[in-house]
């Protein structure tokens, strides 16, 4: 059995699950270090999906916040990256489009960078990120 740790995706739900398609089919892979626990939840934002979202990140190893060129002003990645800060879940930034400028959300600390998105770059971040 692969020891695979368990990711929380968080990403800009309108205009960015493109990317999260992409991660999701990454985890697929067999020899993929990761495995998606949930994923953002396309609910209504109040207290109901705090509660959930915040359980579901608690239980995760990693974080992973896909940033676009809107992630900036994505509510629901400002909370989960929030509350990955509060739960002490490791966390990290990747690029989701290599051609274009991406933003960091606005909860994400200054000392956060994007980090490239690439397969032995991604399994690296994994393996130094999560909670062990």
């Amino acid at each position: 059995m692969r020891n695979t740790k368990r990711a929380f995706i968080s990403f800009d739900y309108h205009n960015d699950c493109d990317l999260r398609d992409n991660l999701v089919g990454q985890a697929d892979n067999p020899d993929s270090p990761f495995e998606i626990e949930d994923e953002s939840l396309r609910e209504p934002y109040d207290e109901v999906w705090r509660k959930k979202v915040r359980a579901v990140i608690r239980r995760c190893d990693v974080v992973i916040v896909i940033c676009g060129r809107h992630t900036d002003t994505a509510s629901g990645v400002a909370a989960e990256v929030t509350f990955a800060q509060n739960e002490g879940t490791p966390y990290f930034l990747l690029k989701g489009r290599p051609d274009h400028p991406c933003i960091r959300p606005g909860m994400a600390l200054k000392t956060d960078e994007i980090q490239r998105w690439s397969w032995p770059n991604l399994t690296r971040l994994i393996a130094e990120k999560a909670k062990s």
